[in-house]
């Protein structure tokens, strides 16, 4: 059994209930919703979708993407399946693989669904549409670093509600700790080396030079190691479970 079966049995189960249909009409919702709203994407002019589209992804998978990833292993864990799956000719860093691109996948769906408002603004105006391709590359990365976060939760409890609030948690703490207010008001109570240090755990400076159009290798290599540190941490536990 691969990688590849696994993943294959990942997304049919989640496409064969409607947790998957559910996320991505709530993504779609919340993330249209805010742009026409909040980022007033009729009246700014934004072309690029910097500013009324992209800048609420974050806050919207800080709270979306564990709510995919939360069963990741939380459910093999109750149900007991994690003892049968150790039975099965795969490899625990396979099994990972394999969800992890599953629950990926799911996301990169939703991203895809919201084709409509990159039809629009080439409509409406001239827009630099490598600018908005690295946007959606960096609004899938934060979302990819959500779920190894939530898969490495996962592998430490069999209780779904603990893995979503934890994990939840964790997510909210790295949105706030690299936006610009935030850091501002704490900026007041303690020295510029801990904000510095705050500042390199959120998620915001890595997005936001993707959400500018700007391929910086820094950002890339933090996003990687943030999952593949997750990734191999999930690997570890799972491995001492099952020996």
């Amino acid at each position: 059994m691969s990688s590849l079966t696994i993943y294959k049995r990942e997304l049919g189960s989640y496409f064969a209930q409607p947790t998957a249909y559910a996320i991505i009409v709530i993504f779609l919702l919340l993330s249209m919703g805010l742009a026409f709203s909040f980022g007033n994407f009729m009246r700014v002019g934004d072309s690029s979708l910097e500013w009324t589209f992209f800048f609420w992804h974050p806050w919207i998978f800080m709270l979306l993407a564990p709510a995919v990833g939360m069963r990741l292993w939380a459910d093999e864990q109750r149900n007991g399946t994690i003892e049968l799956l150790g039975t099965f000719p795969v490899s625990t860093s396979s099994a990972i693989i394999g969800k992890f691109v599953a629950a990926a996948t799911v996301w990169l769906v939703a991203l895809a669904c919201t084709f409509p408002i990159v039809l629009t603004v080439n409509y409406l105006g001239n827009p630099d549409n490598g600018a908005i391709l690295a946007g959606y590359i960096g609004s899938l990365l934060v979302c990819c670093t959500f779920l190894a976060i939530t898969m490495l939760v996962s592998a430490c409890t069999r209780d779904q509600v603990v893995c979503l609030i934890v994990s939840v948690l964790i997510c909210v703490t790295m949105v706030l700790c690299g936006y610009d207010d935030f850091t501002r008001e704490l900026g007041k109570a303690v020295s510029p080396s801990a904000i510095e240090a705050v500042v390199s755990f959120g998620v915001w400076n890595h997005f936001s030079s993707l959400n500018r159009g700007l391929f910086r290798l820094q950002d890339l290599v933090w996003f990687g190691s943030i999952i593949l540190v997750s990734l191999l941490g999930t690997s570890a536990i799972l491995s001492a479970k099952r020996s």
